[in-house]
């Protein structure tokens, strides 16, 4: 294997500009749903003058407050309408928390929008969603104002709203909401390009990455590399987000994080691992990951090298698109039955 000073050039991939807003899905989940308690139900008619008597004779007993009693059959309804969505009792959870949604519960609200847009145990309807979306977020439920605030940036199912989906799209993100956080910085960078941007948006990536959002952390990983004016503490954990992002499943991380192992960037070069995640992200279907995994079969990067390797790698990258001279050079000289063999290898890789 060889310690190739050229691995650099080679192996860098074009520049990945953080900027632009690239929404991500979010996912459903009960328990970080908050349950707001409902407003307070119509008072019973006026007592009898013989009840009131009868009342003011007995002695006082300390009883829970009816608002009290409210908030708790709040949270218990709210707490079987989850229980039967997780279990994938759909018309159950739409049952349970229908009443609780008409009464203006944040947290219901967001459930039945997600049944309706899911198409769970109900007809999908993006545009009862988009009502109970819509409902939810004005109650501040969070997962509802990321979920809202995409609808209102996108125009789909609702008329759009681009200053409302930011506003809402932050106070997601203050209340918490990773996705949102992500969206949020995303923005920020965008309204102002370059460093002050970044720095800006810099806590709003940072609560994203530590959250598990793997566009998050490949963002904060570049971040920490590339940033005039990050400190040295934070720089030297570029590659345990890179690291983290690439684990994942992100295939841009894994290309970066292989091309960051293999050139030394924020930590020791390691060749073999390098490939092996280099690797990873070609398998996945990364044409530039491919394109790479060809320069490292050549070079002996990582590997013992393999010039039919190579050369299956250089095709699937040229049928994808991925123009190489250099790497035209190279499979021009190989031989009819390296061609062959790289061909057949391309091939049985493509009907995987």
């Amino acid at each position: 294997m060889s310690d190739a000073s050229t691995s650099r050039s080679l192996l860098k991939p074009p520049e990945r500009r953080l900027s632009g807003l690239e929404l991500l899905p979010v996912v459903l989940v009960s328990a970080g749903l908050a349950l707001a308690a409902a407003p307070a139900l119509a008072q019973d008619a006026e007592p009898t003058a013989e009840a009131a008597t009868e009342a003011a004779a007995e002695p006082a007993v300390p009883v829970q407050s009816d608002a009290a009693d409210i908030k708790e059959d709040a949270v218990d309804a709210m707490a079987k309408a989850f229980g039967a969505f997780q279990r994938g009792y759909y018309l159950t959870a739409m049952e349970l928390a229908l009443p609780r949604a008409q009464l203006g519960d944040p947290a219901a609200q967001t459930l039945l929008a997600e049944l309706f847009a899911s198409g769970l145990g109900v007809p999908r309807s993006m545009n009862d969603a988009a009502f109970w979306y819509g409902q939810a977020a004005e109650g501040g439920d969070a997962a509802a104002q990321f979920k809202y605030a995409v609808m209102l940036l996108e125009g789909r199912h609702v008329e759009p709203d681009r200053k409302k989906s930011e506003v809402l799209m932050k106070k997601a993100a203050d209340a918490g909401n990773a996705f949102a956080q992500f969206n949020h910085a995303q923005t920020l960078v965008s309204a102002k390009p370059g460093p002050t941007g970044i720095l800006e948006a810099l806590p709003y990536f940072e609560q994203a990455a530590e959250r598990g959002v793997p566009d998050a952390q490949y963002a904060l990983a570049q971040i920490y590399n590339n940033t005039a004016g990050i400190p040295e503490q934070k720089r030297a954990r570029a590659r345990e987000y890179m690291e983290k992002a690439a684990r994942a499943g992100f295939d841009t991380a894994q290309l970066d994080y292989a091309i960051w192992l293999i050139d030394g960037i924020g930590g020791d070069k390691d060749y073999e691992n390098g490939f092996r995640w280099m690797e990873v992200a070609a398998s996945r279907g990364n044409v530039v990951a491919q394109n790479r995994m060809a320069v490292l079969h050549i070079n002996g990067i990582g590997t013992l090298g393999d010039p039919v390797q190579a050369g299956k790698w250089y095709i699937l990258s040229r049928r994808a698109g991925f123009d190489d001279r250099s790497l035209d050079d190279f499979y021009q000289g190989l031989t009819d039955e390296e061609q062959k063999q790289a061909i057949e290898a391309a091939n049985a890789f493509g009907k995987r």
